[in-house]
Formats: C-alpha cells, structure tokens, sequence
C-alpha cells in the first residue's frame, strides 16, 4: 500500500489507487460465493460399475480422479429407481410426488415427447434460482422431464421453462429404438395395453350405439362422442408405437429448435462432448452452472469405434469406459480454463443398474455391487444407492469417505447456497446443504428419515440413529423376484410397484444396514432387542411424513403419457418430420 501511495501521487489517481486497492478482496469473495458449478450425472449407471467404488475389471480413471482429488460418498441415496421420477427431485430438491412426477399406475416414466406430462411449470428448479443469481446456465444431454402441455410450440415442460439459458441434447430418454440395428425397447406390456384399452372403449362406444338405436340404454349422442375421441387417442398412440418410435421420441434439440429427427447415433457423442467444452469456454469469465447429463449407459448403449471391444465387459464397459474419458475430458478443459479452484464438480447416477436388461447372454445394465436389487425397485439399496463425489480443491478436503445418509435432492439446496440464493420458502424442500457434511464441520448428515417410493407407494424406510451410528431400515413392500431367488424381476424385465408383483410386510422386514449394507438377514424381535423401538419409531416418522403432502395434478396419468399428435415436436410439416441441420452445418 505504502508503494501504490508513493506511485500514485495525483489527486485524479486516488479513485483509481482505491479500485485496485478494492478489486482483489471483491474479486476472491466472489469467487468464493459464486463457484463454477459443473454437475455431471450417469443413466442408469450401477455402483459397482466403477473403479472408487470396488470395481477392479472396468476402467474408469477420471471418475476415480475425482474421488481421490475430492470426497467420496457411500450411502448416496437417489430419491426413486427410475429416470423421469429421481430426476424431477434432482432438479428440485423435493421428493417427485410432491411434484406429481411419481406414478399411481405402471406407466411410471415419460413414454413420449408428444405426453403432455412433465415438470410441471409452477416447481422451482435450482437452474432457475442460480439463473436469477447472475449464473450462465446449461443443459446438454437428456432430460425426459417433458416437453409440451396444450400445444406443440408451447414448451411448458422445455429445459428453458425451467432455468437453463441453454440446452443442446435428447428432451426425451435413449432407448434402443434409436438405433436402427437393434430390438426395439418401446414398453410391449404398454404396447398390449394401449390396444386392450383401445378396444374395451371401442366395445363399449358400440354397446351404447346398439343401446341408443334399440332404445334399451339412454347414452347422450355427445358421451359416445367423446368416447370415440379417447379410443382414437389410445389407438393413435398404439399405432405410433410401431416404426414410429425413432421418428416422434428419438430427437435431437439445441434451444427450441429440433436440430436432428431422427437423431443420428453414430455423432451423438461426439457432438455431446463438443457442446460441453463449448459451453465452459464461451462461460468461462462469469459464473455458469453446467449439467451435463449423460446419455451413457442407458441402452443401446451408443459407444464410438475407438472404445468398442476395449473393456472386459462387452459392450456395457466399453459404454461405461467411453463415458468415463467424456468425465475426463471435461475436467481437462475445466484445468485448461485455469478452472480448477474455483469449479465444484459433482459425479453421480440417477439410480441403480438395470439388472434385468439382457440380450440372450449379453448383459446390456449394469452391476450394482454387494447391494441387492436394481433400477425400478424402491426399497431395496441396489435400486437407489449410486455413486455420489464431490471435488472442489482447497475447499473440499481430497481423498475423504463420507459413510453418512445422503440424497440426490440434497444438491438442490447445497448449490442454491454456494450461489448465494435462498431455498423457496413457499413448500417443502426435502434435500439439505451437503457444505458441512462435505467440509467436514459436521460429523452427521442433516437427514435423520429417508423414504423410499416406488411410485406413489411406499416401499421402505431409513432411519438414521445419530446417538448410536446404525442406519436401519424397514421394508413395507418388496418386489416378488422371478424366477424365485433370482434377485431381480427377469419374467417381467421390470419390477412392479403393486399389485400381484410384490409382497406386503406387516411386520416390517428391518436390517441394519451399518451391519448388513448388502441386506442378506432380515432381523427380528427375536433377534434384535430394539426391534420394536425401531419400528414404532419409524411407523411415527412415516405418519408425519404423509402428514407434509399434498394433491398435486399427476403428471404421469394414463392421459398424460399416451402419445398427442397436436404435441408432437416436428421438425418439417407434421406427419412428415425429419430433418438433419447437423449434417447441413
């Protein structure tokens, strides 16, 4: 200061000496508030597909990096076992139902860009609150939380409706259908469904013309008209189901604009990876959130020729290898950016692998490791324990394991903070700050109940008992593996939610998973002194729980996921849509 003071002796020079004076402190202290926020999250990724987390067969070194250079945490925990549900509580903070993003039925993803289901308008994302705190934000890959509501260009659901200045990816899911050399993935139960509904109404429309003319039934001309309408959507969207798949759900956006229809697999990588270098280097002078949303290692598992036959896995682990060199790259631009110290990056999977996804003896989903069960089932560790790291080099402390209950929703918060937002006070948010936890000024996560759905139906329940350590948690319902004692549900390809498929548990199945993380040896009043307290404790947290929600419109309703011809995004002049401005470009 001394020497500024010499060198500046002008009186026009003062304001100048105090803006150097200032500009350092303010320019940390931003930094410090406002980190880079770089969110990367796998489909459908397995916790035992990665090297960190004890896998020793598939290669992942970047992902590995990151947990060594940041912290690792075992007992993250995604909000449901499927996309469109664990997601919806991803981007809010909140448990899907409260969004009516969790199904009632078995339709309980989004089947179509043309549904009119979605994340609904009125929930507040974290994109959103970081998009008001001065933050450029970005969405490239999947997002399968809808598109339309009424109208074909209206966007309720759109990625920009929801906080993100930017989006380039698949506003649906990848399935198999996308990719003209494989078996076509479209639901056949929701296939045999839409055509057994189809002709049930048709049944019932003709009955009521028969009853009208023979003046047997009393039916208004205008009931049976509006029943034709719906036998005609539920056939419309039966029919679109064959050959049309690619066309109407396999599509390519950048912003509003559909860029590819049908996408074209063999770039689709390629063009991921390139939109997201893009996108840290045109935001690298402010803050900018990014959420790069893999596609891999959904099936068909799209993997370039430079990593096929790479691994020792088939095609799953050169998918996952691929996916890991993608995490590599990204963190090489963050470093080559002069990034590093002030970019939080964050790893994660939506849910567990999908055990039940094979080809004759090809295993097509992944591996969940010692936790039992898999994607779609809700209560079991398999389902919904993913890996979750966090690095932020001289705030996070590097090479550090985390044991305690965390959330998928508790990025919400954790974020909002970091960005010097505020939470929306108007409803509940059901994740917490991680900061603490992650700096290591807590021993314990905030969380001391964690409820596990499956769909709307409550399949267990954890309760962490801080002044002991154990984490137990107690099963209501469970899925009926078949064939019995195969661990997952291969007759069925997923496994229910209700109905024949599972089995109610009164009492409760309880494991202590601090003791028996794989839950192998469900514990008893004969063989668990605390049997009892536990449950009752739990039985308690629960009924306050469903005491905190509320009726919320279904976004995954019969009537929301059939396919609308008047929703259908449309590159061209609909029924004839296709286009390829990747390939013009």
């Amino acid at each position: 200061a001394t020497f500024l003071l010499l060198c500046f002796r002008s009186p026009l020079d003062t304001p100048l000496l105090f803006g150097l004076l200032l500009q350092a402190p303010l320019t940390q202290l931003s930094i410090v508030r406002q980190p880079n926020i770089v969110l990367l999250l796998a489909d459908d990724l397995g916790i035992g597909d990665v090297g960190c987390y004890g896998n020793d067969t598939i290669r992942t070194p970047n992902i590995d990096r990151l947990a060594k250079e940041g912290v690792k945490l075992t007992q993250h925990i995604a909000a449901a076992p499927l996309c469109t549900p664990s997601r919806a509580a991803f981007l809010t903070g909140r448990y899907p139902l409260r969004s009516g993003m969790d199904a009632i039925n078995n339709y309980r993803v989004i089947f179509w860009n043309a549904g009119s289901g979605g994340l609904p308008p009125n929930e507040t994302t974290f994109a959103k609150i970081l998009q008001q705190q001065g933050y450029s934000t970005g969405l490239i890959g999947k997002w399968h939380q809808g598109v339309n509501c009424e109208s074909r260009n209206d966007h309720c659901h759109h990625p920009l409706k929801h906080g993100f200045d930017y989006f380039y990816g698949m506003p649906f899911t990848l399935i198999s259908d996308c990719q003209p050399t494989e078996t076509p993935e479209m639901d056949r139960a929701f296939r045999r469904k839409l055509w057994l509904s189809t002709q049930m109404i048709g049944l019932i429309i003709l009955t009521g013309v028969l009853g009208r003319l023979t003046g047997l039934i009393s039916v208004h001309w205008k009931t049976l008209t509006c029943l034709f309408g719906l036998s005609l959507l539920f056939f419309l969207s039966w029919f679109s189901s064959y050959g049309f798949v690619r066309y109407w759900n396999c599509i390519m956006m950048r912003n509003h604009g559909i860029t590819e229809q049908p996408m074209v697999t063999d770039r689709t990588t390629s063009l991921i990876m390139r939109e997201s270098i893009s996108f840290i280097e045109r935001n690298k002078h402010k803050p900018f959130l990014l959420f790069l949303s893999f596609l891999h290692s959904h099936t068909p598992l799209l993997t370039t020729e430079k990593f096929l036959g790479r691994s020792r896995h088939g095609l799953y682990g050169d998918n996952v290898e691929e996916m890991d060199w993608m995490v590599g790259q990204v963190l090489d631009t963050i470093d080559k950016q002069g990034l590093t110290d002030t970019t939080l990056v964050y790893f994660a999977s939506d849910h567990g692998g999908w055990l039940e996804r094979q080809e004759g003896t090809r295993q097509l989903g992944g591996w969940n490791g010692i936790y039992r069960g898999g994607k779609a089932m809700g209560g079991w560790e398999g389902g919904i324990r993913v890996p979750g790291i966090f690095r932020w080099p001289g705030v996070l402390p590097a090479g550090t394991v985390i044991d305690e209950p965390t959330s998928l929703m508790d990025i919400y918060p954790t974020v909002v903070h970091l960005a010097g937002g505020t939470v929306p006070q108007d409803r509940i948010i059901d994740g917490r700050d991680l900061m603490p936890l992650l700096q290591g000024k807590v021993a314990h996560s905030e969380h001391e109940f964690l409820f596990h759905y499956c769909g709307i139906h409550l399949h267990a329940v954890r309760w962490h008992q801080k002044d002991s350590g154990a984490v137990w948690k107690a099963h209501y319902v469970t899925p009926i593996f078949s064939p019995p004692g195969a661990g997952a549900c291969y007759d069925r390809g997923f496994c229910p939610c209700f109905g024949e498929g599972v089995t109610h548990h009164d009492p409760p199945l309880l494991f202590e998973l601090s003791r028996d993380p794989s839950e192998a040896k469900a514990l008893s009043a004969d063989t668990e002194p605390l049997f009892d307290t536990v449950i009752r404790e739990i039985g308690r947290a629960t009924e306050e729980h469903r005491r905190t929600l509320t009726a919320v419109p279904e976004q995954l309703s019969v009537y929301n996921v059939v396919w609308k011809p008047w929703l259908q995004p449309c590159c061209g002049t609909f029924p004839f849509c296709w286009c390829d401005k990747e390939d013009d470009n």
